[in-house]
């Protein structure tokens, strides 16, 4: 199996929690179709990507990145890479290089989807983003990597407004899971 043909088979058998996300879900695979190096960072109109919110051993707070280049507060996440062979060892893998904490368990996933403008190709490309959210062992610490501003816990309630909707919705979601809400 290729890591394209995971994500076809993930999102294929993704059931969407919201009717934007189907039509999200309906427009990813339509892109996987038409593309073949839709996992790759190059393919121009836009690219799969993977994110993780990290989230503390009880659920109660998700570790954020400042993005260097958003200047937002983010979950973990970025491109595949060609020794990926799944898009959840993508998300885990971009979760433990930018958080910097080993053990992190993957939640089962995909949580969540979303689709937003990047800077890959001036003028415009698309980050088709398949979001998962993952656990660090308790007491975990993170460390800042070369990809971050800097990385702080927040409360999952208490994500701060230079964030966007779509951060918040993937911890809450990654909270429910954990606590077996969802």
């Amino acid at each position: 199996m290729t890591l394209r043909s995971d994500a076809v088979e993930v999102l294929t058998g993704w059931v969407a929690p919201t009717d934007e996300e189907e039509v999200l879900r309906k427009e990813f695979l339509e892109h996987l179709a038409a593309h073949d190096d839709a996992m790759d960072r190059a393919c121009v109109p836009g690219h799969l990507t993977a994110t993780t919110a990290v989230l503390s051993h009880d659920g109660s707070r998700v570790l954020l990145t400042l993005h260097p280049k958003a200047g937002m507060w983010l979950p973990m996440g970025g491109h595949c890479e060609r020794a990926d062979a799944t898009l959840a060892g993508v998300a885990l893998r971009e979760a433990t290089e930018e958080s910097g904490i080993s053990g992190l368990r993957l939640l089962v996933g995909p949580l969540a989807l979303d689709r937003h403008e990047v800077w890959c190709h001036p003028p415009r490309s698309w980050h088709l983003d398949v979001e998962y959210a993952a656990v660090a062992p308790e007491g975990a610490e993170a460390v800042i990597s070369d990809e971050s501003l800097d990385l702080r816990w927040f409360p999952v309630d208490g994500i701060p407004d230079l964030s966007d909707e779509a951060t918040r919705r993937l911890a809450r979601r990654g909270r429910e899971m954990l606590l077996g809400l969802a």
